[in-house]
This record gives C-alpha cells, structure tokens and sequence, in this order.
C-alpha cells in the first residue's frame, strides 16, 4: 500500500535523479529511510566515475550503512525512481532491506518483478516487500526524455561528424 511517506520520499528520490541528469548520467535516484528519516541517498554515478556499480541503490545503502553503523538494514525502506537491476537487487538481498519502492518499472533488466524477481525469491534467505509504481509516471518520464534528448544528441553528433567529413 502506498503512503503519504512513500510519495514524500520518491519525491526526494526524484530529486536526486535530476542531480544525475546534471552530470549527463542516467537519471536515477534513491534513498534510504530508517523511522521516518533519511540515513543515505544516491544517485546514478557510473559513468563519471568509471565505476559499474555506482547506482544510485549502491549509493545509497552505503551511506545508510555508514550512517546506522551497521551493514544490515534490516528496518530500511528503499525509494528508488527505476525497478532495481539484478546487481541492486542481490545488493538488497545482502543488506536485508525491509522494504523496497520504486518507480518505473524496467522491462530490460528490472530484478523486483519486471524480468526477474530477486527480491522476493524463495531460495534466497531473505524477501524483501516491495511496493511498485509510486510516482510511475513521473518516474518513467524523466528516463524518457533522457534518452530522447540523449538519442537527438547522438544524432546530430553523427550528422556533424558526416558534414565535417564531406566537407
């Protein structure tokens, strides 16, 4: 069930995604909320630091784990604006996140239900509840015209690249 929190905070999340968009990452954000309060947040980091694992869920369960002093969460909520990958999902897994909400939903490599279900698989030692499409829209419209711009960009690129070379 979604809550005024769960909007308060995917909100937040949607926050930290336009600090992604900022410096032309994907526009990913996330936090994590233990009794009402912000301990971590993130947001997508890959490609500035040259690192595969710096999604925003990372992001942000590391500093909660700093924060709380303990590498379980085991009272944690995650609002994340896009579906965890498999990598953010067994991540999740690890640190025992209670809960997990998230926005849009990614059909290609979403591991809490789109493609897989990592969060909730019954071999595993924990499930996590999950809670999705909180501020779905708003969510999956910003990754669209991300990668809309993103595609425009790559595109004018190329045709620069075709005139100067003619030319």
């Amino acid at each position: 069930m979604v809550s005024e929190q769960d909007i308060k905070f995917m909100k937040h999340a949607l926050s930290l995604a336009d600090k992604a968009e900022l410096i032309g990452e994907v526009p990913v954000g996330a936090c994590i909320v233990v009794d009402g309060e912000i301990v971590g947040e993130g947001y997508n980091e890959p490609i500035t630091t040259h690192d595969p694992s710096a999604h925003a869920e990372l992001r942000a369960v590391q500093q909660a784990a700093k924060q709380v002093q303990n590498y379980r969460l085991v009272d944690a909520t995650l609002y994340v604006t896009l579906e965890p990958c498999s990598m953010c999902a067994g991540m999740l897994v690890h640190a025992r996140v209670k809960r997990v909400v998230f926005g849009a939903w990614d059909a290609k490599t979403g591991a809490a239900g789109s493609v897989m279900n990592l969060l909730q698989h019954p071999a595993l030692n924990h499930q996590a509840e999950i809670v999705s499409g909180v501020l779905a829209d708003e969510c999956a419209d910003k990754l669209s015209r991300f990668f809309q711009k993103r595609r425009k960009e790559i595109k004018a690129a190329k045709k620069a690249k075709k005139l100067s070379a003619e030319g």
